[in-house]
């Protein structure tokens, strides 16, 4: 194109008077090149918008003429070795996802990602590396996702993992790593809020159970398909994940080693009781006292082969590794000992240890301490019951509120009136024998009947005559006094008219 330029710049400026400035810069440009923010697609990838697949190109060498727009990037399936510093010319400030799975990389050399500043997913799986130098991911706060599952990683070196400040999905399983790599943890610059770490088909034998029992507070670390031995420290782990219902061992609890209970020769049942508290106890002490917390489940274990670890609020214990200016202290025995409780001591405490079987989730491995007043622990358990409590006092006191308003409407409505005259003016009524409750005492007194009201007659037996001999009248006669029914809607009133003359017998 550069000849071509040359050709027309030189026709165009022929005696000087018809030069172009605009036609220049523009032949200029083209002979230069495009900036590449205008690049267009190269000929052997594929171009969607802002995604760019160079994907199944037996590339070895990556292409320098790529548009900087791109946000996702895949190159997978070619022949690449090596990944350099200037790997690509210009930073990819809009780059998302970069997938480079499927090649031979074997080194990645340090700032390479330097130009992608924004990368959130990096997928350098099944690959040919072998240790991940220091600073090897540096430039890469923002990333969110590692693949690195495949490849035949024997070491990581210390600083491997700096920048990854944002990193919450990280998979390196199908690898051959010996040791766990704390140092994903423990570095500075490490991942802050990893909640998903892959390390199943590795080459782990022993694993950092008292940090285990740390981390998967909050991360979901899997180890299945690992040579791990079964000492009697990671049985204790198996059988508190399994109580916990530890999702990563949940899910692949047929893919672990001695997954259902001590292997030959370790002995660790001999530390157990079969009986299980099914209420999670509780212990309250005062500050700045001593308590004594004994692990639930063990009975004069044997204190050679004992290994304890005490799941507290604030970190983890273990019974072989303490600190004596730490106020908790696990003893020989496996007893948790808090010298001075402090008020933050309050929680859930569990004790980890290998007790021959596996235990139901309803069955109480934890206990829960209370320091201080009693009415004021939120974290003890007992807002529980102090609820229920006040649940049931508070029901109490409705239903006695609504039998006071209903004996108080029933007096209000039913309320108590004289007894009709009789047929003739004889003003013998019911006498003293007889008490009736109508809805309106007026209705008696007008000797008119409303269709709705509602009536109740109460009779009591007349006491007989002192002279046993002489004849037995009526209890009572009411002649042609017409009464309805107990509480009868005046709708259906049913009139009934007692004229019974006859002497009771």
């Amino acid at each position: 194109m550069c000849p071509i330029a040359s050709q027309l710049l030189g026709k165009i400026n022929v005696g000087g008077s018809r030069c172009n400035p605009a036609a220049a810069a523009l032949l200029l440009s083209l002979c230069l090149g495009f900036p590449h923010s205008m690049a267009t697609c190269p000929p052997y990838c594929l171009c969607a918008s802002d995604i760019i697949s160079c994907s199944g190109r037996n590339l070895s060498l990556l292409p320098f003429d790529l548009p900087s727009y791109a946000t996702r990037l895949d190159l997978s399936h070619n022949a690449l070795t090596v990944l350099p510093v200037d790997w690509i010319p210009q930073p990819f400030d809009r780059l998302s996802t970069l997938v480079l799975n499927r090649n031979s990389i074997e080194r990645i050399e340090v700032n390479t990602f330097m130009v992608t500043p924004h990368l959130l997913h990096l997928d350098l799986s099944c690959n040919s590396l072998t240790v991940l130098n220091s600073s090897i991911f540096t430039g890469l706060k923002e990333l969110k996702e590692l693949l690195l599952f495949g490849n035949q990683i024997v070491q990581i070196n210390p600083g491997a993992f700096s920048d990854l400040h944002s990193l919450k999905r990280f998979y390196l399983s199908g690898n051959r790593l010996a040791d766990f790599p704390l140092g994903l943890y423990e570095e500075p610059g490490g991942p802050r809020n990893l909640t998903f770490l892959d390390l199943s088909s590795n080459r782990l034998s022993k694993v950092p159970v008292q940090s285990l029992l740390s981390l998967t507070r909050q991360c979901g670390i899997y180890l299945q398909e690992n040579p791990l031995d079964c000492d009697c420290a990671f049985l204790a782990l198996l059988e508190y994940w399994i109580w916990k219902q530890y999702r990563p061992l949940v899910d692949f609890r047929g893919e672990y080693p001695c997954k259902d209970n001590a292997g030959p020769g370790t002995n660790c049942s001999q530390q157990a009781v079969s009986d299980m508290p099914l209420e999670t106890q509780m212990y309250h002490v005062q500050l700045g006292k001593w308590l004594w917390l004994p692990c639930v489940g063990l009975a004069m274990p044997d204190q050679d082969k004992l290994d304890v670890f005490w799941v507290t609020p604030r970190k983890v214990l273990n019974s072989s590794a303490d600190d004596p200016i730490d106020h908790l202290i696990v003893l020989p025995n496996g007893t948790l000992e808090i010298r001075g409780a402090l008020s933050e001591d309050s929680g859930t405490y569990g004790c980890v240890a290998a007790r021959g079987r596996l235990y139901l989730p309803h069955e109480a491995l934890e206990v829960s301490v209370v320091v201080g007043n009693l009415s004021v622990s939120s974290g003890s358990g007992l807002s529980h019951r102090s609820g229920a409590e006040h649940f049931n006092t508070a029901f109490t006191t409705l239903a006695s509120c609504v039998v006071s308003i209903i004996l108080v409407l029933l007096y209000l409505y039913l309320t108590p009136c004289r007894c009709r005259e009789s047929r003739g003016g004889a003003s013998g009524g019911c006498g003293g024998r007889a008490f009736i409750l109508c809805a309106d005492p007026r209705e008696v007194e007008s000797g008119q009947r409303r269709s709705n009201g509602k009536r109740v007659a109460f009779l009591e037996p007349q006491a007989e005559d002192s002279n046993i001999d002489g004849p037995k009248t009526p209890v009572i006669n009411f002649g042609h006094v017409t009464t309805e029914g107990i509480l009868k809607n005046g709708s259906r009133t049913v009139e009934q008219t007692l004229t019974d003359t006859d002497p009771v017998v």
